[in-house]
Protein backbone atom coordinates (compact mmCIF):
# COMPACT_ATOMS: atom_id res chain seq x y z
CA UNK A 1 0.00 0.00 0.00
CA UNK A 2 3.04 2.44 0.77
CA UNK A 3 4.16 1.45 -2.89
CA UNK A 4 0.94 2.10 -3.96
CA UNK A 5 0.81 5.73 -2.43
CA UNK A 6 4.55 6.98 -3.21
CA UNK A 7 3.70 6.19 -6.85
CA UNK A 8 0.37 8.20 -6.84
CA UNK A 9 1.84 10.83 -5.60
CA UNK A 10 4.96 10.67 -8.02
CA UNK A 11 2.39 10.97 -11.37
CA UNK A 12 0.86 13.74 -9.36
CA UNK A 13 3.98 15.74 -9.14
CA UNK A 14 4.98 14.71 -12.62
CA UNK A 15 1.63 15.05 -13.94
CA UNK A 16 1.52 18.98 -12.43
CA UNK A 17 5.00 19.79 -14.06
CA UNK A 18 4.24 18.64 -17.35
CA UNK A 19 0.92 20.48 -17.13
CA UNK A 20 3.03 23.53 -16.63
CA UNK A 21 6.10 22.58 -18.39
CA UNK A 22 3.16 22.93 -21.28
CA UNK A 23 1.51 26.07 -20.83
CA UNK A 24 2.60 28.27 -23.32
CA UNK A 25 4.98 31.09 -21.91
CA UNK A 26 4.82 34.58 -22.53
CA UNK A 27 6.71 36.30 -24.94
CA UNK A 28 9.13 38.82 -23.17
CA UNK A 29 8.76 41.86 -24.53
CA UNK A 30 11.39 45.07 -23.71
CA UNK A 31 10.46 48.29 -22.59
CA UNK A 32 11.78 51.17 -24.88
CA UNK A 33 13.67 53.91 -22.90
CA UNK A 34 11.63 57.11 -22.48
CA UNK A 35 11.43 59.40 -25.11
CA UNK A 36 13.93 62.17 -25.12
CA UNK A 37 11.77 65.69 -24.81
CA UNK A 38 11.95 67.67 -27.69
CA UNK A 39 14.48 70.58 -27.52
CA UNK A 40 12.18 73.71 -26.78
CA UNK A 41 13.04 76.45 -29.28
CA UNK A 42 15.16 79.30 -28.13
CA UNK A 43 12.96 82.48 -27.34
CA UNK A 44 13.38 85.26 -30.14
CA UNK A 45 15.26 88.20 -28.61
CA UNK A 46 12.94 90.95 -27.66
CA UNK A 47 13.26 93.45 -30.26
CA UNK A 48 14.40 96.68 -29.98
CA UNK A 49 12.29 99.87 -29.71
CA UNK A 50 12.60 103.37 -30.25
CA UNK A 51 13.83 103.95 -26.65
CA UNK A 52 16.34 101.51 -26.99
CA UNK A 53 17.97 103.38 -30.33
CA UNK A 54 18.23 106.28 -28.81
CA UNK A 55 19.59 104.77 -25.63
CA UNK A 56 22.47 103.03 -27.87
CA UNK A 57 23.06 106.25 -30.26
CA UNK A 58 23.34 108.74 -26.55
CA UNK A 59 25.59 105.88 -25.13
CA UNK A 60 27.84 105.50 -28.46
CA UNK A 61 27.91 109.22 -28.61
CA UNK A 62 28.85 109.43 -24.97
CA UNK A 63 32.09 107.02 -26.06
CA UNK A 64 33.22 109.27 -28.00
CA UNK A 65 31.79 107.88 -31.70
CA UNK A 66 30.49 110.42 -34.12
CA UNK A 67 26.80 109.49 -34.53
CA UNK A 68 25.72 113.38 -35.49
CA UNK A 69 22.75 114.33 -33.23
CA UNK A 70 21.52 112.22 -30.80
CA UNK A 71 17.51 111.87 -32.29
CA UNK A 72 17.13 108.02 -32.09
CA UNK A 73 16.70 107.97 -36.04
CA UNK A 74 18.83 105.21 -36.79
CA UNK A 75 20.78 106.92 -39.56
CA UNK A 76 23.63 107.05 -41.73
CA UNK A 77 25.82 109.03 -38.97
CA UNK A 78 24.38 106.37 -36.16
CA UNK A 79 25.42 103.23 -39.00
CA UNK A 80 28.86 104.59 -39.45
CA UNK A 81 29.25 105.26 -35.65
CA UNK A 82 28.15 101.51 -34.95
CA UNK A 83 30.58 100.42 -37.54
CA UNK A 84 33.27 102.33 -36.01
CA UNK A 85 32.55 100.54 -33.13
CA UNK A 86 32.25 97.28 -34.28
CA UNK A 87 35.94 97.96 -35.65
CA UNK A 88 37.13 99.00 -32.52
CA UNK A 89 35.04 96.52 -29.97
CA UNK A 90 36.00 93.46 -33.11
CA UNK A 91 32.97 92.30 -34.29
CA UNK A 92 31.25 91.60 -37.47
CA UNK A 93 30.89 94.80 -39.18
CA UNK A 94 27.33 95.26 -40.02
CA UNK A 95 26.29 98.48 -39.03
CA UNK A 96 23.15 96.72 -38.03
CA UNK A 97 22.15 97.19 -34.27
CA UNK A 98 20.48 93.80 -32.83
CA UNK A 99 19.07 93.04 -29.37
CA UNK A 100 23.04 91.59 -28.44
CA UNK A 101 24.89 94.08 -30.35
CA UNK A 102 22.55 96.67 -27.88
CA UNK A 103 23.99 94.99 -24.80
CA UNK A 104 27.63 95.13 -25.78
CA UNK A 105 27.29 98.60 -26.64
CA UNK A 106 25.62 99.79 -23.51
CA UNK A 107 28.55 97.46 -21.29
CA UNK A 108 31.34 99.39 -23.03
CA UNK A 109 33.76 101.58 -22.10
CA UNK A 110 35.71 103.95 -23.86
CA UNK A 111 38.63 103.13 -26.19
CA UNK A 112 42.25 104.55 -25.16
CA UNK A 113 44.59 106.34 -27.69
CA UNK A 114 47.61 105.01 -28.67
CA UNK A 115 49.82 107.71 -27.66
CA UNK A 116 48.58 110.75 -25.14
CA UNK A 117 50.40 114.14 -24.66
CA UNK A 118 49.13 116.88 -26.91
CA UNK A 119 46.14 116.67 -29.22
CA UNK A 120 46.51 114.62 -31.93
CA UNK A 121 44.72 112.75 -34.57
CA UNK A 122 45.62 108.70 -34.93
CA UNK A 123 44.77 106.27 -38.08
CA UNK A 124 44.50 102.69 -36.94
CA UNK A 125 45.45 100.76 -40.42
CA UNK A 126 44.39 97.25 -38.77
CA UNK A 127 41.13 98.28 -37.57
CA UNK A 128 40.29 101.15 -39.78
CA UNK A 129 39.27 103.74 -37.16
CA UNK A 130 40.30 107.08 -36.76
CA UNK A 131 40.75 109.09 -33.17
CA UNK A 132 40.88 112.77 -32.41
CA UNK A 133 42.87 112.75 -29.21
CA UNK A 134 42.33 115.91 -27.01
CA UNK A 135 45.01 117.70 -24.84
CA UNK A 136 44.36 115.66 -22.24
CA UNK A 137 44.91 112.68 -23.67
CA UNK A 138 41.28 111.25 -24.40
CA UNK A 139 39.76 110.40 -27.63
CA UNK A 140 37.40 112.44 -27.98
CA UNK A 141 35.98 111.22 -31.83
CA UNK A 142 36.10 107.88 -33.42
CA UNK A 143 35.23 107.88 -37.06
CA UNK A 144 35.84 104.96 -39.38
CA UNK A 145 38.14 105.35 -42.44
CA UNK A 146 38.77 103.62 -45.42
CA UNK A 147 42.44 103.58 -46.58
CA UNK A 148 44.79 101.96 -49.33
CA UNK A 149 43.79 98.75 -50.69
CA UNK A 150 46.83 97.46 -51.29
CA UNK A 151 45.79 97.18 -55.00
CA UNK A 152 48.46 98.23 -58.22
CA UNK A 153 46.65 101.24 -60.24
CA UNK A 154 48.54 103.74 -62.59
CA UNK A 155 47.56 107.51 -62.97
CA UNK A 156 49.04 109.99 -64.84
CA UNK A 157 51.49 107.26 -66.50
CA UNK A 158 52.91 106.23 -62.63
CA UNK A 159 51.60 102.56 -61.48
CA UNK A 160 51.99 102.20 -58.24
CA UNK A 161 50.31 99.94 -54.96
CA UNK A 162 47.01 101.92 -53.32
CA UNK A 163 48.88 102.01 -49.92
CA UNK A 164 48.21 104.02 -46.94
CA UNK A 165 51.96 104.24 -44.80
CA UNK A 166 52.09 104.13 -41.35
CA UNK A 167 54.23 107.15 -40.08
CA UNK A 168 53.98 109.99 -38.15
CA UNK A 169 52.84 113.17 -40.36
CA UNK A 170 51.35 116.50 -39.88
CA UNK A 171 48.43 117.54 -41.55
CA UNK A 172 50.24 120.42 -43.87
CA UNK A 173 46.96 122.45 -45.79
CA UNK A 174 43.45 121.98 -46.55
CA UNK A 175 40.52 122.98 -49.05
CA UNK A 176 36.82 124.11 -48.24
CA UNK A 177 34.64 122.11 -50.19
CA UNK A 178 35.32 119.66 -52.99
CA UNK A 179 38.58 119.41 -54.64
CA UNK A 180 39.08 117.74 -57.99
CA UNK A 181 42.27 115.57 -58.58
CA UNK A 182 43.43 113.09 -60.91
CA UNK A 183 42.02 109.97 -58.86
CA UNK A 184 38.93 111.37 -58.06
CA UNK A 185 37.00 113.96 -56.04
CA UNK A 186 37.68 114.80 -52.60
CA UNK A 187 35.74 116.72 -49.64
CA UNK A 188 37.40 118.75 -46.97
CA UNK A 189 40.33 116.97 -47.92
CA UNK A 190 43.19 117.78 -45.14
CA UNK A 191 46.49 116.82 -46.43
CA UNK A 192 49.65 115.53 -45.02
CA UNK A 193 51.46 113.53 -47.02
CA UNK A 194 51.76 115.15 -50.97
CA UNK A 195 48.24 114.48 -52.48
CA UNK A 196 47.28 111.98 -49.89
CA UNK A 197 44.24 113.60 -47.37
CA UNK A 198 41.97 112.76 -44.97
CA UNK A 199 38.71 113.75 -46.51
CA UNK A 200 34.94 112.78 -47.05
CA UNK A 201 33.62 110.59 -50.08
CA UNK A 202 30.00 108.83 -50.22
CA UNK A 203 31.38 105.46 -49.91
CA UNK A 204 33.28 104.09 -46.74
CA UNK A 205 33.35 100.65 -46.67
CA UNK A 206 34.43 98.58 -43.22
CA UNK A 207 37.35 97.18 -45.49
CA UNK A 208 40.44 99.05 -47.35
CA UNK A 209 39.29 100.29 -50.33
CA UNK A 210 41.27 103.81 -51.09
CA UNK A 211 44.27 104.60 -53.25
CA UNK A 212 46.16 105.98 -50.49
CA UNK A 213 43.97 108.40 -48.91
CA UNK A 214 42.12 108.11 -45.74
CA UNK A 215 38.35 108.22 -46.26
CA UNK A 216 35.88 109.33 -43.58
CA UNK A 217 32.06 109.72 -43.74
CA UNK A 218 30.26 112.90 -45.89
CA UNK A 219 28.55 113.98 -42.73
CA UNK A 220 31.94 114.68 -40.88
CA UNK A 221 33.82 115.81 -43.54
CA UNK A 222 33.59 119.13 -43.01
CA UNK A 223 33.23 119.63 -38.99
CA UNK A 224 36.29 117.31 -39.27
CA UNK A 225 38.34 120.07 -41.11
CA UNK A 226 37.31 122.71 -38.71
CA UNK A 227 38.01 120.47 -35.70
CA UNK A 228 41.38 119.29 -36.56
CA UNK A 229 43.75 122.55 -37.01
CA UNK A 230 47.24 122.50 -39.53
CA UNK A 231 49.73 121.62 -38.48
CA UNK A 232 48.27 119.19 -35.75
CA UNK A 233 50.31 116.19 -35.40
CA UNK A 234 49.06 112.66 -37.58
CA UNK A 235 50.11 109.05 -36.21
CA UNK A 236 49.08 106.01 -39.22
CA UNK A 237 49.83 102.91 -37.07
CA UNK A 238 49.21 99.34 -38.10
CA UNK A 239 49.24 98.47 -34.66
CA UNK A 240 52.81 99.01 -33.75
CA UNK A 241 53.86 102.50 -32.87
CA UNK A 242 55.50 104.01 -35.90
CA UNK A 243 58.93 105.41 -35.00
CA UNK A 244 59.79 109.71 -35.32
CA UNK A 245 59.95 110.52 -39.20
CA UNK A 246 61.29 114.33 -40.42
CA UNK A 247 60.60 116.56 -38.06
CA UNK A 248 58.15 119.29 -38.79
CA UNK A 249 55.20 120.16 -41.22
CA UNK A 250 55.13 117.82 -44.33
CA UNK A 251 57.04 114.99 -42.54
CA UNK A 252 58.09 112.08 -44.97
CA UNK A 253 59.06 108.89 -45.03
CA UNK A 254 62.46 107.66 -44.82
Amino acid sequence: MCLVFVAGLWLAATGEAGAQSSRPRRAVTKQKGAAKPKPQPKPKPKPLTAKDHRAAEQQLADLGYWTGAVDGRWDDASRHALIAFQKVEGLKRTGQLTRAGYEVVMAATRPAPREAGAAHVEVDLIRQVLFIVDDAGTVARILPVSTGNGKDFTSQGWTRAAITPPGRFNITGKIAGWKKSPLGRLYYPNYFLGGMAIHGYPSVPANPASHGCIRIPMFAAKPFSREVPVGISLIVHNGVTPEVLTAGPGATLR
